[in-house]
């Protein structure tokens, strides 16, 4: 996980640099893992999910419930969690993008299928996350 004091990359070679392939390609380029892939789907432990790419707190373990979409989803963000939405017309339909409202990673999509008391599936690409064990 990266070092909060760290500068965040401002190129996309330093992007490259700090991750993965994998990481790139969803964080940076808005793409998803094939569900039931990533490392977190059917994670247990507890703690803070964090942005892999700029090491914000973004959800918490408290959160998360098994959707059975193949992808981590969390009913709210982490207390205090910077997370933005926006709209999303790729892929010839409308749905909200999550994004680190620190570094502008590309996270997921956030439907309103999603279990009390929100309503709300933040559903995450685990390649986007770094859990911080409690």
């Amino acid at each position: 996980m990266p070092d909060h004091t760290e500068p965040l990359p401002t190129t996309e070679a330093q992007w490259r640099a700090r991750l993965t392939p994998e990481q790139f390609r969803v964080c940076r380029q808005g793409g998803t893992e094939p569900p039931f892939t990533g490392d977190y789907v059917h994670a247990k432990e507890r703690g803070t999910y964090r942005c892999v790419c700029c090491g914000a707190p973004l959800f918490h373990s408290a959160h998360k419930f098994d959707s059975g979409t193949g992808w981590p989803s969390y009913w709210q963000p982490a207390d205090g969690a910077e997370v933005v939405t926006e709209s999303d017309h790729s892929l010839g339909m409308v749905r909200t993008e999550v994004r680190c409202g620190q570094c502008d990673a590309h996270l997921g999509h956030v439907f309103d299928d999603g279990p009390p008391p929100t309503g709300l599936r933040y559903c995450i690409n685990s390649v986007c996350l770094s859990l911080e064990p409690e």
